[in-house]
């Protein structure tokens, strides 16, 4: 099974009241099992909508960038995300930044569509990564 916990959630108000559409930032460790062993920066740049909105659910980009093994191959890489929430949960999309693999990863290309579940406030979520190592 392919798990991350997250480790560490720092996020700051970058402009916009509480309860009012907004714009945050925030800066957050991860920690992976599976397919990806090792851990992860992810800075991500949020919007809220604001109370009253019932147009479903925000996107919010990011970058997240890993020192792990993926397949037993040691390096660090980056993707790129775009993460929806919702009260009912999260999910995201992300696909490897070209040409960000090192070491032992270098030219590693993959993606996730829509392979990112859990619910805010789980302590670990499932994920799934489609690879391939050149």
């Amino acid at each position: 099974m392919n798990t991350f916990s997250m480790k560490n959630w720092d996020e700051h108000i970058v402009s916009g009241q509480e309860g009012e559409p907004r714009v945050a930032y925030a800066h957050a460790t991860m920690e992976y099992t599976g397919v990806i062993e090792g851990e992860s920066i992810c800075d991500y740049l949020l919007y809220y909508a604001g109370e009253g909105y019932d147009g479903g659910d925000t996107t919010s980009p990011s970058f997240e960038r890993f020192d792990a093994t993926v397949a037993g191959r040691r390096g660090t890489f980056v993707v790129r995300h775009e993460t929806g929430f919702d009260p009912a949960g999260i999910r995201s999309t992300f696909e490897v930044v070209a040409g960000s693999a090192t070491g032992e990863l270098t030219g590693l290309t993959g993606s996730g569509s829509g392979s990112v579940k859990g619910t805010m406030g789980e302590p670990t979520m499932s994920y799934t990564f489609d690879h391939a190592l050149s």
